[in-house]
């Protein structure tokens, strides 16, 4: 019997056109875990309900009610990111840590989003953040190797996971991409202007809406000018983000107007996302705090700030840390054109 296109994915034979892909996700996993256990991390499993999950204008939760013994309510919430759990760990003393496990952000849903999908996450104590850059490019070659992948694909995309990668700040991408002098809008601080950036936008032809912030502005720039030439022919390492797009990253001792953050593409696709972790808790809650207020007056929510994390970052030691998507990984290794087609059970959509 033949099954349409829209067949569920249990249907014995979409499963066995999807068989192949799921055991080279495997292999992958096993290979990564066994880079990890060469250099002595520890695998940690941190708990998916939080009491904060993150504090990011744009990072959406799911929330969810415990009832307690007493039968008092309260909300908890699905975690968007091990990294909390992670650094208070840290802050207990270990000093190489790795997670690999699921977790959930909401409003997000396509061809490379899920709004639950499998996050790796590691860090080394007293550690550069170009050591964890290293680990990444490492791994996506072993992935690629474990999968007899010659290149990482993505639709008419492709990149070469065994060159050496193409390291750039986000400075010299935005000239080299979008002929805008990023830089000239930020101040000797880091502080912002957005005005400026508007400016410099228009000049290049791009559309600036009426109402906009410099961190807007700075985000529209990058997915529509910069990110699509990202990870072509080689992987991408985006490194110094502006201080202002910092999140958890501290500023660059070079440069105050930018941060030890990077990110990692493929084929036009964010795959890792890494620190030179901050360990000033005022800095920090003062970005969380207004990175809060922003998210409330854009979509009328905020969530709680986590004092235990804060706490702990007061005697965090000095660290590097990093994310990455694995099933996106897995996906531009195998060829695959959805999330959706490397996950062993895809999350259900409405009406399926």
């Amino acid at each position: 019997m033949t099954t349409s296109p829209q067949s569920p994915w249990w249907t014995p034979s979409v499963h066995a056109d999807r068989r192949p892909i799921l055991l080279a996700r495997n292999r992958i996993e096993a290979t990564i875990r066994g880079y990890l256990a060469e250099r002595d991390f520890l695998m940690v499993d941190p708990p998916g309900l939080q009491r904060s999950p993150g504090n990011e204008t744009h990072l959406h939760a799911f929330a969810t009610t415990l009832i307690g013994n007493d039968g008092e309510p309260e909300t908890l919430y699905l975690q968007t990111s091990p990294e909390f759990t992670m650094k208070k760990l840290l802050a207990a003393g270990e000093r190489r840590i790795a997670s690999l496990g699921h977790v959930w952000r909401n409003r997000e849903r396509g061809a490379l989003h899920s709004p639950e999908f499998t996050m790796l996450e590691w860090y080394r104590v007293g550690e550069a953040y170009d050591v964890v850059m290293a680990d990444c490019v490492a791994m996506l070659a072993l992935a690629a190797d474990a999968a007899g992948a010659k290149a990482l694909r993505h639709r008419d995309r492709r990149c070469d996971p065994f060159a050496a990668p193409d390291r750039l700040s986000v400075a010299d991408a935005f000239e080299r991409f979008a002929g805008i002098d990023l830089l000239a809008t930020l101040d000797r601080e880091g502080a912002t202007d957005a005005d400026g950036l508007a400016h410099r936008m228009r000049a290049v032809g791009m559309t600036v809406p009426a109402d906009y912030t410099w961190s807007y502005l700075f985000s529209l720039a990058l997915t529509e000018k910069v990110e699509p030439n990202l990870g072509m022919g080689c992987v991408t390492i985006l490194d110094e983000y502006p201080a202002s797009e910092a999140a958890l990253a501290r500023k660059s001792a070079r440069d105050a107007r930018v941060a030890e953050r990077f990110e990692i593409y493929a084929c036009g696709v964010e795959l890792a996302n890494g620190f030179g972790e901050l360990t000033d808790v005022g800095e920090q809650r003062r970005r969380f705090t207004a990175e809060m207020d922003e998210k409330h007056r854009l979509y009328g929510e905020r969530y709680p700030l986590d004092e235990d994390f804060l706490a702990a970052l007061a005697i965090m030691p000095e660290a590097s840390g990093i994310a990455m998507g694995f099933d996106r990984v897995v996906m531009l290794v195998t060829g695959a054109p959805r999330i959706d087609a490397v996950m062993w059970a895809p999350v259900v959509e409405a009406g399926s």
